[in-house]
């Protein structure tokens, strides 16, 4: 396992991140094709023993159950000091008034929560799951702050959101003397590359880490265009995300198969060595329902793509819809 530093903080994170939006109690949430504790456990301690020491999850996955699985697994496989927990906060998590969002009030319930069901007094990465329009940036990242000093989280960072938002509350922190965000975790991957227009340009020049989840397109980019999975069926989120853009998207992963054969890679290997190789990318979020899984991903770490093997992956891109 490789490791570097998560942004220009002194946080050493593996280059490789697992994903827990697959762990949880399947009849809660939105992720049926979800692994209950018995299936994930395993997952867990093999990431450990593969090097893996940055897990991320989300309140509202599978609704808390997904921190529940892991913190557990955590306390029991590893010590608290040699891993790396990211949550996150922002969507409901219960019905009625301040249940959603990045007031101060929502904030401070919701990783009291965390808390208490990952089982842990701080969290070392807490990232706000997209941006609140109806908060002001000041309240949110003076609360943030506040938390840092209070002990409770050691950094903080951001998901999803416009790169003219995130600037925004980078400067609103400097401006006022509180902490900044060292990550953001949003979409990329060869079949979603919009963020390479503004979000990555200010990452990397502002010294924060990109860390983007749905790395292999929910799975697209791993099989035969009309091969399905029990989440493909599913998951319609992912479907919506896919849905304007097929034609171009087939002929991707066609290449990527192409790209991969050649090599004498599986498609998922070859898909994250692209992103791997792509400048101010730290810790990729792998999901995994199989051990395999895991050990596949770690094995392309070790794979260096020319220049002639990323400008054909990337060739036949077309601007896809911002999400």
């Amino acid at each position: 396992m490789e490791y570097v530093k998560l942004g220009r903080s002194g946080l050493d994170v593996s280059r490789l991140s697992l994903g827990t939006m697959s762990f949880g109690i399947p009849e809660r949430g939105n992720t049926p094709w979800s692994l209950g504790e018995e299936d994930s456990r395993p997952i867990i301690k093999r990431a450990l023993e593969l090097g893996i020491n940055f897990f991320s999850t989300a309140n509202m996955y599978s609704d808390g159950t997904s921190e529940e699985i892991l913190g557990r697994a955590l306390k029991d496989y590893a010590s608290r000091d040699e891993v790396v927990i990211a949550t996150k906060v922002f969507v409901p998590m219960r019905k009625g008034p301040n249940a959603m969002g990045l007031s101060r009030k929502a904030i401070i319930t919701e990783l009291d929560n965390s808390l208490k069901r990952l089982g842990t007094d701080y969290i070392d990465l807490y990232q706000i799951h997209r941006w609140d329009p109806n908060t002001p940036i000041e309240e949110t990242m003076e609360a943030l702050h506040d938390l840092i000093k209070a002990g409770k989280i050691r950094y903080i960072g951001a998901s999803s959101m416009l790169a003219w938002q995130f600037a925004k509350a980078q400067h609103i922190a400097e401006r006022y003397g509180w902490t900044r965000f060292i990550a953001m975790e949003n979409r990329l991957n060869l079949l979603y590359r919009e963020e390479e227009r503004e979000m990555l340009p200010l990452c990397q020049d502002q010294g924060v880490a990109i860390t983007p989840y749905l790395p292999l397109a929910a799975g697209r980019l791993t099989r035969d265009w009309n091969e399905q999975t029990v989440r493909s069926k599913n998951d319609q989120v992912a479907k919506g995300l896919f849905a304007k853009t097929e034609d171009a998207d087939r002929k991707v992963v066609e290449r990527v198969a192409e790209a991969a054969a050649h090599r004498g890679v599986t498609r998922a290997q070859m898909a994250l060595a692209w992103l791997l190789n792509k400048d101010g990318v730290a810790s990729p979020i792998i999901g995994s329902t199989k051990v395999s899984h895991l050990e596949e991903a770690v094995s392309a770490l070790s794979i260096q793509l020319t220049a002639e093997e990323i400008a054909s992956l990337e060739e036949l891109y077309i601007p896809h819809p911002l999400v």
